[in-house]
């Protein structure tokens, strides 16, 4: 029987703006789940969402295992799950990306797969439809990546990573009401006029040098999109409220998280924190109240142990 397994992924914000379905960022907030078999299954969970996260029915973890088993033609091995979660769910922050590396990672562990960790991203990848998240998640850092190299059954994430500035800081605004991705995408059009096209591609280029280097000066042209927000904005109300904070009060950059509805505030440094929450709140004025969760950027990926 296998060893009981602890695995703990790294919340992730994903696009950056400029960066559509090819860059991410890993967040130092996490899904942290300990599992062992058990003679049925069972989740004690705690923690942001911790009713919706213990649910034995439509639950993303548990229904990724058991299918990535039964695709396996592997015996389908109960589990008791402890889960603790700090990543919001529905809300642009990479919550369906670790949710579905920890279930490949857990089928792996207890189901015997002999799946080297590049099989799991993969996997993962290939489900959430773009890679961005599921390689900052399991790498942590700053990512770019892509996978679209051949068909579907045979591509292979590729992907360039590298440390974020240790001073800057994650500002995330978290509306009430999450917002289903399909929805997101439904927003979106068929095709862009070159002009947009080529601004883009010079943005992102851009951002990956800016976060590379620390060039806190260039992230506002860096993230600067015409790609999904402005077609997102009519869902994503906050979006612009907060776009014109950039270069005030040691606010760097701001995008939509991921898809949103949350949005991403890059704040210079851990003393600019303050000046730069209270600025953001009051952009919202008239808006239902946000939360801000304020988290450093993480080098660090997913970390599995096994426990005795």
């Amino acid at each position: 029987m296998s060893e009981p397994f602890r695995i703990q992924l790294p919340a992730t914000s994903a696009n950056l703006g400029s960066g559509f379905d090819a860059v991410a960022v890993a967040l130092g907030f996490h899904l942290t789940i300990e599992a062992e078999p058990a003679a049925e299954f069972s989740i004690h969970a705690t923690g942001r969402d911790a009713e919706r996260c213990a649910r034995l029915e439509d639950n993303l973890v548990l229904d990724l295992y058991r299918a990535t088993l039964a695709r396996a033609s592997r015996p389908i091995v109960p589990l008791a799950l402890r889960m603790s979660n700090e990543i919001p769910l529905g809300m642009g922050c990479g919550s369906s990306a670790a949710g579905r590396l920890a279930a490949l990672a857990l089928a792996a562990h207890f189901g015997e797969l002999a799946w080297p960790n590049e099989r799991i991203l993969d996997e993962a990848a290939r489900l959430e439809g773009h890679p961005d998240n599921a390689v900052a998640c399991w790498h942590g850092g700053f990512i770019a990546a892509t996978s679209a190299d051949g068909p579907e059954e045979l591509q292979h994430v590729r992907f360039a990573r590298v440390a974020p500035p240790a001073a800057w800081r994650a500002i995330v605004v978290l509306p009430t009401e999450p917002l289903a991705t399909s929805k997101a995408r439904a927003v979106l059009p068929e095709s862009y006029a070159r002009a947009d096209v080529v601004a883009n591609i010079q943005s992102a280029s851009l951002l990956g040098l800016a976060f590379a280097q620390g060039k806190a000066d260039l992230l506002a042209s860096a993230m600067a999109d015409r790609i999904h927000q402005p077609y997102r904005a009519a869902i994503c109300p906050m979006l612009p409220r907060i776009l014109p904070l950039m270069g005030q009060n040691g606010i760097l950059g701001a995008s939509l998280s991921g898809a949103g509805p949350a949005m991403l505030v890059i704040a210079e440094s851990e003393e600019d924190v303050p000046a730069a929450s209270k600025a953001i709140q009051a952009s919202l004025a008239g808006l239902p109240p946000a939360e801000l969760m304020i988290a450093s950027f993480q080098s660090e990926g997913a970390s599995t142990y096994i426990t005795r």
